[in-house]
């Protein structure tokens, strides 16, 4: 998909680099996949701030995005490509022929028009979805299952692509995007392709504003806070952080402390662990 790029006519416009939306066919979303999702603002039932730096943004309703693609055996015809505000990805509309509507994930080349199905027959093109003892290897796949039957979990980002590298016994070893090799069961279904949208690491929003409809809030430098509001705050002008290692605001090791759990049940499936985990 094509960028936009501006001449600096305003301040905002300077560095600015939008999409072109080229891809997407229609600008209203089916409602009956619709429904309001209620914004917390980084809110617990409490009122209590516990994820800092979000609020306000621009209304948005949920569209219901089909993971687990377990409509098998039944062909759909894609009726459009969609933007969805909750996700980098497009999503595409597919009319299945027992008169049904579902979204799915956008693969890159999938149009209107195309034909995508799922199941254990379908064939092995862009947007159909299989079980892994159908892919044969070398395949770029992408909204991967990491359990059978609970839907795809993985590799569901605008650009993103994950290759199937080996199979033995009832295991088959992925590449996924961050370079993790990762065993994963062959009866877990996956899409086939590659995330559409990958220019979004191109875009540029330019101003403050473009990140506040997104529902991002002004962060704030610990070393520039008050000794109060953060370990590295304080100080006669701009001093450092005067600990051993970077913390985060509760005095946590902020950077190069590996945080993933020594016995989590899925240590022994991971192969090659991705960089700084």
């Amino acid at each position: 998909m094509a960028i936009r790029l501006y001449k600096a006519y305003t301040p905002g416009t300077r560095n600015r680099a939008i999409l072109r939306f080229g891809e997407t066919t229609k600008s209203e979303p089916y409602r009956r996949l619709t429904f309001r999702e209620v914004a917390g603002g980084g809110r617990n039932n409490a009122g209590i701030i516990t994820s800092r730096h979000r609020g306000g943004g621009h209304k948005r309703l949920y569209r219901k995005i089909d993971f687990q693609r377990d409509k098998t055996s039944i062909i759909g015809r894609v009726a459009g490509v969609e933007y969805d505000p909750n996700r980098n990805a497009f999503i595409c509309l597919v009319n299945y022929v027992d008169g049904e509507k579902r979204y799915i994930l956008h693969a890159r080349g999938v149009g209107v028009g195309s034909i995508v199905t799922a199941g254990p027959e379908a064939p092995v093109s862009i947007g159909n979805a299989l079980p892994l003892t159908k892919v044969p290897l070398g395949t770029t796949i992408h909204n991967i299952e990491l359990k059978p039957g609970k839907g795809g979990q993985s590799v569901r980002a605008a650009g993103t692509v994950a290759k199937v590298v080996a199979k033995e016994g009832q295991l088959a070893t992925l590449r996924l995007p961050s370079n993790e090799i990762r065993l994963i069961s062959q009866n877990c279904v996956v899409s086939i392709g590659r995330v559409g949208n990958v220019d979004i690491n191109n875009e540029g929003s330019g101003k403050a504003g473009s990140r506040r409809w997104l529902g991002k809030r002004p962060k704030v430098r610990g070393s520039a806070t008050n000794p109060v509001d953060h370990p590295h705050g304080g100080g006669e002008g701009r001093t450092s952080i005067g600990r051993k290692n970077p913390s985060t605001p509760w005095g946590y090791i902020a950077l190069g402390k590996r945080t993933r759990r020594k016995k989590k049940y899925s240590n022994p499936l991971i192969l090659r662990r991705r960089k700084g985990n």
